[in-house]
Parts: C-alpha cells; structure tokens; sequence
C-alpha cells in the first residue's frame, strides 16, 4: 500500500467525522415537525428528505469502512491492531444498515404518523447498537495504543469511548420516559445527537493524529506514539 493510499484511508475517518452529523443537524435544524431536542437523529431517515440521511448514513458507513483499513494499516501490529480496526468496521456497518433500514415513527415524527414497531425498526434499533457499541469499544480498545503517543491520548480516548455509551444509554432512558408520558418532551435526541458527536469527534481527532504522525515519519510504519517502524 502507497503512502498516499493510507493517508487516504486515514482520510476517510475524518471525512466521516465531519460529513454525518453536519448532515444531520442542517437537515434536522430544516426538517418540519423536526426537534433536535426532543426526536432521534435515526428519525431524519423517515418522512420528508428522507433519501438525504439514507445517503448519508450509507456513505459515512462506507468512510468509516476505510478509515477501519487505515488503522489496520497504520498500527500494523501490536496492541489494539486488531480489534481496534474490527470494532470500527463493525460501527461501520451499523451505520450503514441504518441507512439501508428506516426506523418506525416515533415521538410524533414524522408528524401525523401513529408510533408503532415492526421489523424494519427492530433491524435499525440493531444497528444502531453496533453503531454506537462499536465506537465506544474502539474508543476503549485503542485508548492504550494511541497512549503511546502521550497519556492524554490514552484518557482522551477513554473519555470518548464513556461519552458515546453513556449519552447513548441516557437517550434510551428519556425515550422511554417520554413514551410513557413521565417527561415531555425529554431530551433524547440531543442526547442521541451528544453521543454522535463525542463519537465522531473521536474519529476526527485519531484520523488527523496518525497522518501526522505518518507524515513526520514517511520512511517506515507509523506507531501513533510517532516511532518509524521499518
């Protein structure tokens, strides 16, 4: 693989950091009957515009897919060379399944639709789960790899990996409040959208790290601490 090819690869990660949710929040912010507060991001894949997030899911999914092979390429052995990169590609296809596979209505989105389950929702509600399952434990798997570089990276990349399952979790509890009336309207999406965020933000930042580090050491495979390995 060429040096330009994996700093492509790498790319890829930031890419996906920085196309899924600014496509998610301009739409969300434009999207009648739409509350970036109170509906999930999932829900911009139902009713009006709804191509905009299948594209966009199934593309990220793709960018992530890649940036998967980056890192494998760019740590090349060691710790957290190889689940790291599993557990990206498994985000990977969460999101891209949750692209493919709409959600069901939910919390009056889209407007004038009653809330029901079937299995379209069911696969989605899997996928998002290895979305967000996957990131956090990549987050987890990697924090000690990338600590070679320095200790902040290490607890960066815990915090992260915290951030993601932990507003994810929270989202899921205001979900259930909000269905069963003890708290409307509760917050879940911003929460949904917090996790997303600290999720690819993640991504953004260790896309951008290991091609730098790549770039200081041109001559030989790059540890994330920015040793040569030749």
């Amino acid at each position: 693989m060429t040096s330009r090819t994996l700093s492509s690869l790498l790319g890829s990660g930031i890419a996906a950091g920085v196309l899924v949710p600014v496509l998610l929040w301009a739409d969300g912010a434009t999207r009648p009957g739409y509350s970036l507060w109170h509906h999930g991001a999932s829900q911009l894949g139902t009713g009006e515009r709804a191509w905009l997030q299948t594209i966009n899911f199934v593309l990220g999914g793709l960018l992530l897919a890649a940036f998967a092979a980056g890192v494998r390429r760019a740590l090349r052995g060691g710790r957290g060379a190889t689940w790291g990169p599993i557990l990206l590609t498994t985000a990977a296809a969460g999101l891209i399944v949750a692209g493919l596979v709409p959600t069901d209505p939910a919390l009056g989105y889209p407007p004038g639709q009653p809330n029901i389950v079937t299995a379209s929702g069911v696969i989605h509600q899997v996928a998002g789960l290895l979305l967000f399952a996957g990131l956090s434990a990549a987050a987890f798997v990697l924090a000690r790899r990338l600590g070679e570089a320095s200790r902040a990276w290490a607890v960066y990349s815990r915090l992260s990996g915290t951030l993601i399952i932990g507003f994810a979790f929270a989202a899921g509890i205001a979900y259930r409040l909000d269905t069963q009336g003890i708290w409307r309207p509760a917050p879940a999406g911003l929460l949904e959208h917090l996790s997303l965020l600290s999720g690819f933000c993640w991504l953004i930042a260790v896309g951008v790290h290991l091609r730098r580090a790549r770039a200081n050491s041109p001559a030989g495979t790059v540890s994330p601490g920015g040793t040569a390995r030749r």
